[in-house]
């Protein structure tokens, strides 16, 4: 039996595009429209106050929210509106001699409007002004009648600030709908008269961009779903600050910038606090170590760092010992300015007794650095200092010893490093943070390249004047090695606390703010001068939404990841667990 070809009827193109852009379904009420899963409702600008200032409607043109905005401007024609204001100065004339006739007190009311009149009649008659009849229109957006209603009384107390009022499309809202759409049909016809100068007010109508030409892409807009691109290292400085509470997205959107980076040929640096930088170390082919008591790699406090060739080897051994002095306080605590003296020298003689001194700090490759062990025996021989020595002893031969007692053992010649921290005890978290910080620190003074540096957890250390002190240095002095550095916390309370808080973040040119908690939204309000609007947003952002600093500027952000940058970096257990059973299979 031959084929039978079965007829297609001939339709325009502009029917297949209207039925493949059109919902399945619009349901209409009184005060708002259902266009499928979403729910949508229409207002009305109706009276405006008698003053206005430019941008007052930035506001509502920058709210973070799903909404469309239409201005429907339409010319009036100069003579015929000449000839109606020429009937109104009449009429005002006629009521002004009328109440001075009676004897009546003067009207202001009138007078003023008396004087508006006579102005605009001027300026139209000379040109310098046109009138035109004025539609703005508002759609907002939601999945549920009550989202409505919240972005609705959002919208109301923001213009009702300003004397600026607006009302539903009552029984209109399809009307309402068609008059948003960019089809330029204006269905509402609800007008005001306004001559060029207000009309003016409502431009710019733009929401601010925040983007380069080059970079790495951080997420969307939330205002008009640009793109926010940047290279951190053409800021001032490439340091990043990153402030959320637990399960907000920090570390998610963290590591989508550091597997884009690592693309850009940028080396990344983690101290990983709990394991969550694993399965991207391994994807992109990294190193992962685990810092723990019994895990075979470790790092020497004591190492030899590798000299810059523009910098004197004494001054760099004394900043070393400068350095190792601020661990050794992070470990025994608190020590009285003869202690600390004496552990100063008892530092320098460590190094003495393997022949090394300022004028010979890592000219000789050959020289095996101290351990720790070292130098509790100087301590134990030096005068007055036993009680130092006594206190090391729980991480030299005690409970703690391990990794601040062996020799190194990590390679670091890999673009991306992870240090994991996550099997040490709370106690040493701090102390392990300062020794990778310290080793790392060494590896960026010792060849110029481009490297960033993530700090996840970061409040540990903040809660420790010598390691938030090591951890300020940092960021004063990685612009000029090249190295970009974020800090990473959801202890807001203990980053501000701290005395170095406020500056890091104020030498970062970076900061990402995401969901907040009630306790702490104040402290990070007054930090960042947030208006009250912009509190609300990080109160009730969803995952992977916040507000992106960039100097003085700043908008609200939608971390945007594929399908398989999310595969690699997601560390919800509920994907984890999907993602295992796939493999499995």
């Amino acid at each position: 039996m031959p084929d039978i070809k079965v007829p297609q009827p001939n339709k325009p193109l502009e029917e297949d595009i209207v039925n493949v852009v059109a919902p399945a379904g619009i349901e209409e009420t009184s005060n708002h429209i259902k266009l499928g899963n979403y729910f949508a409702k229409t207002f009305f600008i109706f009276t405006y106050p008698r003053y206005i200032s430019s941008g007052w409607f930035s506001p509502i043109i920058n709210l973070a929210e799903m909404m469309d905005v239409s201005i429907h401007v339409h010319p009036m024609d100069t003579p015929l509106a000449l000839r109606g204001f020429q009937k109104k100065v009449a009429h005002i004339e006629a009521e002004l001699s009328e109440r001075q006739d009676k004897g009546l007190v003067r009207s202001p009311r009138l007078e003023t409007a008396y004087r508006d009149v006579e102005k605009l009649r001027d300026d139209l008659q000379q040109g310098t002004e046109r009138l035109f009849k004025v539609g703005v229109y508002m759609t907002v957006y939601g999945s549920s009648i009550e989202q409505l209603n919240k972005l609705e009384q959002v919208i109301i107390s923001t213009l009702e600030a300003k004397l600026v009022y607006i009302k539903p499309a009552l029984f209109r809202q399809m009307d309402g709908f068609t008059t948003v759409l960019p089809v330029g049909q204006d269905k509402l016809s609800i007008h005001t008269s306004l001559n060029t100068g207000p009309v003016s007010s409502l431009f710019p109508f733009v929401s601010p961009n925040l983007t380069s030409d080059e970079g790495v892409l951080y997420g969307v807009n939330m205002h008009n779903n640009s793109l926010i691109i940047f290279d951190r290292f053409a800021l001032p400085n490439a340091n990043q600050v990153v402030f959320a509470k637990s399960g907000a997205g920090k570390s998610y959107a963290t590591k989508l910038e550091i597997l884009r980076t690592l693309m850009m040929g940028t080396d990344v640096i983690v101290i990983d606090p709990e394991n969550e930088y694993q399965n991207l170390a391994n994807a992109v082919g990294g190193s992962f170590f685990k810092i723990s008591l019994t895990s075979p790699h470790n790092i020497n406090p004591f190492d030899i760092p590798l000299i810059p060739e523009d910098e004197d080897p004494a001054n760099v051994f004394k900043s070393h010992v400068l350095n190792l002095t601020g661990l050794i306080k992070l470990m025994v605590g608190e020590l009285s300015p003869e202690a600390d003296s004496l552990l100063d020298r008892a530092i320098i003689e460590t190094y003495a007794a393997r022949d090394i001194t300022a004028e010979t700090f890592g000219t000789n490759k050959e020289l095996d650095p101290p351990l720790l062990e070292d130098l509790q025996t100087i301590l134990q021989n030096t005068e007055g200092a036993e009680g130092i020595a006594q206190r090391l002893e729980k991480y030299v031969r005690g409970s703690y010893a391990g990794f601040t007692n062996n020799a190194t053992d990590v390679d670091i010649s890999n673009r991306f490093i992870v240090f994991s921290i996550r099997d040490l005890e709370e106690e040493l978290r701090p102390i392990a943070m300062y020794i990778v910080l310290n080793f790392v620190w060494t590896l960026v003074r010792s060849e110029l390249k481009r490297r960033l540096l993530i700090i996840d957890e970061a409040w540990w250390m903040m809660q420790y004047k010598y390691s938030a002190a090591f951890l300020f240095g940092l960021a004063k002095r990685a612009r000029k090695y090249y190295l970009g550095l974020t800090t990473i916390t959801q202890n807001v309370e203990d980053f501000f606390n701290s005395e170095y808080g406020k500056p890091i973040i104020t030498n970062s040119s970076l900061q990402l703010l995401m969901k907040q908690s009630p306790a702490s939204i104040n402290a990070v309000g007054d930090a960042f001068g947030l208006t009250d609007s912009e509190k609300s947003f990080l109160l009730e952002a969803r995952v992977g939404e916040g507000l992106f600093f960039v100097g003085l500027k700043h908008v609200a952000m939608k971390i945007v990841a594929s399908y398989t940058e999310d595969r690699i970096i997601t560390t919800d257990p509920e994907q984890v667990l999907e993602l295992k059973k796939s493999q499995q299979k």
